[in-house]
């Protein structure tokens, strides 16, 4: 993330950071930066796909300790893909690479990949304890340092592009930022943490201008990729070709190519000098004022043109949102209605949603699973294919800009370059042809009933979507088809459409009678749902003891979130309930969890089943934000806890002598006693089961 390799340089010069002391302040928060430190960084799960209620109190310490140091955070966080596609090459390399360690943790060695719904229970917490927060319509760097410019307030991140911004604030690296042990007084509490800012860097080369940060940004590469001729330029460089006679460089023999390029800046008084000396050194003609060359696509105006991801304004549009604005900060989406534009603003609306809308494009997050089956995203299809037939419900002026890009994505299927393989992104051209499953057309691929039809022509022009999965252990792209649905829902009119034709919609794509739903608590409705989808169109089908340790994990997260320190006013309001038994019973579940260090392995196939019910539920999310919220959002911390969950279905498993090829034998002899037994069920596993049987036997009989 951010600039190659300046990281390790500034923390190997601690004359860069400043201790200080960090308490009575604003802090600008980059929020995928905490939620992925947080989560890596503690010893969370990963192995069984996540413990989110770990990962909620762990957030939930952390907020904690800012609000005892008088620290009041604003969280900003990433919202869809870049339209510019600049970022594009180096988000396929990041999802080709967490598909090969979510392989290599399915086997039990060492990885890095967040469960799938981390970014919507941190989004959760927040919202649950009241932090501001806003979700940007695309990456978020350069929203949040405007604002921390100008709030001259610090920003918490672990992102090397801050090492380039000039923030009066400063940059707290979360590596140093020691939130877990406060000191001073009870009321002069502070977190110890390390500052830095381009003053230091600027003081030891020289006093070096500043302004030159960037173009060495640029020059050393950053996440947007290094101009094509840079390269030459850093080779004459290497070669010391570059040092100018007389200049503040001379005489110092860099001990890196990061330190021999700021020697060679700091030999210029400002990024103009500097960029008519790379139009000299590369042969470009006619330079022009300012170092801009008239030679388009000369590697000096390549360089400038980079140079302005960098360039702070001096108001920022997130400090009216924080102010109490209601207008989503940041240029509108395309095509977006003001109310999903507000929704995605507040982080109630999924970045899949809004890279769709506006990019036809999504990347589906690799997870935990058995990777020579069809990836687990292949079971919620049918609800993404939904979610994009809403989208494509548009008035006929948003429909001619819909059919341009769809142009676009299907001169992509065609093998062409498209428009914008010609810029950076190689999105259907050049090398880029082999990302297309080689498949017949109209054929599925080795996927299950629910799977999308993955086309290599379009003949017919149907509104499609771009999606890029795992197919074995590689990143690869399909099309997807939009379905129309059978109650059509316009979405420049969707904020008045009634909430009884929304969640009919909802409802329907997920296969689902609000009948059926209707003895189940209204906050667990969508959960429940999803399960049942799940159950249907899952391959392979979730066994009997798969389904049992789910909902008795979600079981547990009731009870536990009943028993919470914040509860008490649900307690109070439901006395006959004996809130002791059911502290023991979450105690009794709690014990089943797979713990660290246990020898057994991991269940792979279980993983997988596991994998997409999240998959499911995770697509349901976004569709029920995309229809504004006719189900209320089930509380994600407390549905899902990975290490219990598999800890139930090991134990189930060993009571019931369950094993796949004769679970339908097991049935026959059990009769009506299935389901009942387990360490952590008794009379309460029987009742769950026997709530559920309704559901259950709705469900097998839609499918006949």
């Amino acid at each position: 993330m951010g600039v190659h390799g300046l990281t390790t340089y500034v923390e190997g010069n601690r004359n860069f950071l400043q201790d200080v002391k960090f308490r009575d302040s604003r802090l600008v928060i980059d929020g995928c930066s905490l939620f992925f430190r947080l989560y890596f960084n503690y010893g969370l799960d990963q192995q069984h796909g996540g413990d989110y209620d770990a990962f909620t109190c762990l957030l939930s310490q952390f907020l904690s300790a800012l609000e005892a140091c008088n620290i009041q955070p604003y969280v900003v966080l990433d919202g869809g893909i870049d339209p510019s596609d600049k970022k594009f090459p180096t988000l396929r390399q990041r999802l080709q690479s967490k598909i090969k360690e979510a392989d290599r943790l399915s086997h039990g060695r060492n990885g890095s990949v967040l469960p799938l719904l981390t970014r919507s229970v941190f989004i959760e917490v927040l919202i649950q304890r009241g932090v501001p927060l806003v979700q940007c319509p695309a990456e978020a760097d350069w929203d949040i340092a405007c604002l921390a410019h100008q709030w001259k307030c610090p920003v918490l991140t672990n992102d090397s592009d801050f090492y380039i911004f000039d923030l009066p604030g400063g940059y707290l690296p979360l590596h140093y930022f020691q939130w877990t042990n406060l000191n001073g007084k009870a009321s002069h509490r502070y977190i110890s943490a390390r500052c830095y800012t381009t003053t230091g860097i600027c003081r030891l080369y020289g006093g070096m201008n500043q302004q030159l940060l960037p173009l060495f940004a640029v020059l050393v590469g950053n996440d947007y990729g290094t101009p094509k001729d840079a390269d030459a330029l850093l080779g004459l460089l290497d070669a010391g070709v570059l040092v100018k006679g007389g200049g503040r460089g001379k005489g110092r023999a860099p001990a890196s190519r990061i330190e021999g390029l700021l020697l060679w800046l700091s030999s210029f008084s400002s990024p103009g000098e500097a960029l008519e000396e790379v139009s000299r050194l590369m042969g470009e003609k006619d330079r022009g004022p300012r170092g801009k060359s008239r030679e388009k696509g000369g590697l000096s105006s390549q360089l400038w043109a980079g140079m302005q991801e960098y360039h702070i304004t001096p108001q920022s549009s997130l400090a009216g949102w924080f102010s109490g604005g209601k207008t989503a900060p940041g240029r509108p989406s395309s095509g977006m209605p003001e109310c999903l534009s507000l929704a995605a603003a507040q982080g109630l609306l999924a970045p899949l949603v809004v890279d769709a809308i506006v990019m036809r494009r999504v990347l589906l997050i690799p997870q935990v699973e058995n990777s020579k089956l069809a990836s687990s995203h292949c079971s919620a299809s049918n609800i993404r294919q939904a979610i994009y037939g809403i989208l494509m419900q548009r008035g006929q002026d948003v429909q001619a800009e819909d059919m341009t890009a769809q142009e676009k994505i299907n001169q992509g299927t065609k093998g062409g370059r498209g428009a914008r393989g010609q810029r950076g992104g190689q999105v259907g051209g050049g090398r880029g042809q082999g990302d297309i499953l080689p498949t017949q057309q109209g054929v599925n691929v080795g996927f299950s009933n629910s799977a999308a039809t993955v086309h290599t022509e379009v003949s017919s022009s149907p509104m499609c979507v771009e999606e890029y999965d795992r197919v074995d252990l590689n990143l690869k792209k399909n099309i997807l088809e939009a379905h129309q649905l059978r109650t059509p829902v316009h979405l420049d009119t969707l904020g008045q459409a009634p909430v009884a034709v929304r969640l009919g919609v909802l409802l329907d794509v997920l296969g689902m009678k609000q009948s059926v739903l209707a003895p189940v608590p209204l906050h667990l409705r969508l959960a429940v749902a999803v399960i049942a989808f799940w159950r249907r169109v899952a391959s392979p089908k979730p066994s009997q003891p798969q389904v049992q340790a789910l909902v008795l994990g979600m079981i547990y997260g009731e009870l536990s979130s009943n028993n919470q320190p914040g509860a008490t006013h649900y307690q109070q309001a439901n006395p006959q309930l004996n809130w002791a038994a059911e502290r023991q019973v979450c105690a009794g579940l709690d014990r089943q969890r797979v713990r660290p260090g246990e020898r057994r392995g991991l269940d792979v196939g279980a993983a997988h089943s596991f994998s997409q019910w999240q998959a499911c539920l995770w697509s349901a999310l976004c569709l029920n934000q995309l229809l504004l919220l006719p189900l209320p959002e089930p509380h994600i911390t407390w549905l899902y806890s990975g290490t219990l969950v598999h800890g139930l279905l090991s134990s189930r498993e060993g009571e019931e002598g369950w094993r796949p090829g004769k679970e339908r034998e097991r049935k026959r002899e059990r009769g009506e006693r299935e389901g009942r037994g387990g360490r952590g069920g008794g009379r309460g596993s029987e009742e769950i089961n026997n709530r559920f049987a309704l559901l259950m036997s709705e469900d097998e009989s839609d499918d006949d």
